[in-house]
């Protein structure tokens, strides 16, 4: 007999492999959303890339430093400025004092004779002028008395004047000041960027970079060679035509007059240059080996500008302190023509400068972490050079 009952209904459970298959969609999903909205991380740069962005770095810091020695010399320039103008007032001061107490002196006299009254004697505290402008007391002011109150108050307007100057001077002192500490936190921040970049290098890619340097080195020293070379083809040249216009005088018939072309009138100038610069070139070899330092200037260490400045200072010449200024002074020669002693000058910011001692080399300060030493001038890009003298 069949039975009149409903059948129960069963509720349809997933299988196992499509339980697996929908967690496994799922996790795929949630991982493509993830690398979507997660940040791609910077590749590692390059051997290349470092060495390049170190060596911008340190010029970066080379330009700052010339910003620090610029913003010294302006901060200790106008700090003597400002002193000499305390001084000055205070002296001023004093002259003023002594105005003072002699109106005081005449103010009391008259006070005492009944002619002022109390009330008047104190107008004295700011405007005497205008005390002694009552008829009844400029009638009787003496020339002397008189002469006492025009000195107060041309002694009272320069304190004035000068108090002015004083306060205006010192705002400047305090921009110079301001300056000097921000080129201070930029070479720290640009000299710190450069270590972090070389400390983060293994071992292999210190090898590596040293590589490069060395390669770059080379590199320089080929093209001091070629330098060297050309100086010396240069020079014999120049002899032999000396000696060929000396035979030429010497077989010349004798005519009793002087041969006016034999006298170029360089000859003066080119030694006076030259014993110059053999001053110069003696102190720079004299501080090979001492570190560079920023912004130092001797005689323990030197920045770039640092040395050829003091170089040149040995041989009785005063240069500016920072490589902007330098380069304007003397007169601009071309690479082919560079003498011993001439000053050459690196980057297109003007941020380095080293003293040129022949065969394609200076002596210079190269960088922080490094010391005073010969190299050649083809290492760095060159920007110009001038004969200081």
């Amino acid at each position: 007999m069949a039975s009149h009952r409903k059948p129960r209904s069963r509720t349809a459970k997933p299988s196992t492999a499509v339980g697996f298959t929908t967690a496994a969609l799922a996790g795929v999903t949630l991982l493509s959303t993830q690398s979507a909205t997660a940040a791609p991380s910077d590749p590692k740069p390059s051997i290349e890339e470092v060495q390049k962005k170190v060596d911008d770095l340190y010029r970066q810091a080379g330009s700052a430093t010339q910003e620090f020695n610029k913003a010294k010399e302006a901060t200790a320039e106008k700090r003597q400025e400002v002193d000499q103008l305390l001084d000055e007032a205070a002296k001023r001061t004093e002259k003023l004092n002594e105005s003072r107490r002699a109106l005081g002196n005449y103010a009391a006299a008259q006070y005492r004779t009944g002619s002022v009254t109390p009330t008047a004697a104190l107008m004295f505290a700011d405007s005497p002028q205008a005390y002694f402008d009552q008829t009844q007391l400029m009638d009787r002011m003496t020339d002397q008395q008189r002469r006492a109150v025009s000195e107060y108050e041309t002694e009272r307007a320069a304190a004035a004047k000068q108090r002015a100057e004083a306060t205006k001077r010192l705002e400047s002192l305090t921009d110079s000041q301001e300056a000097l500490r921000t080129s201070k936190q930029t070479v720290q921040t640009k000299l710190a960027e450069a270590r972090a970049l070389l400390s983060e290098l293994t071992a292999e890619e210190k090898a590596r970079l040293a590589a490069i340097e060395r390669e770059k080195e080379e590199e320089a020293r080929r093209k001091a060679e070629a330098k060297a070379k050309a100086e010396a083809e240069a020079e014999a040249a120049a002899r032999a035509e000396a000696e060929r216009q000396q035979q030429e005088r010497e077989t010349a018939p004798d005519t009793g007059t002087t041969d006016p072309g034999t006298d170029t009138g360089t000859g003066t100038d080119d030694g006076t240059y030259a014993a110059k610069a053999d001053k110069v070139l003696a102190f720079a070899r004299a501080q090979i080996g001492k570190p560079y330092v920023w912004g130092a200037t001797g005689p323990s260490s030197y920045d770039c500008s640092g040395l050829t400045a003091a170089a040149w200072k040995a041989a009785g010449v005063d240069l500016p302190r920072t490589t902007w200024d330098q380069v304007k002074v003397g007169t601009r020669v071309e690479t082919a023509d560079l003498l011993p002693g001439d000053l050459v000058f690196f980057y297109d910011d003007i941020s380095h400068v080293g003293i040129y001692i022949g065969d394609g080399k200076m002596i210079h300060a190269p960088k922080p972490g490094t010391n005073v030493r010969e190299e050649s001038i083809y290492y760095m890009p060159i920007y110009g050079s001038v004969r200081p003298a």
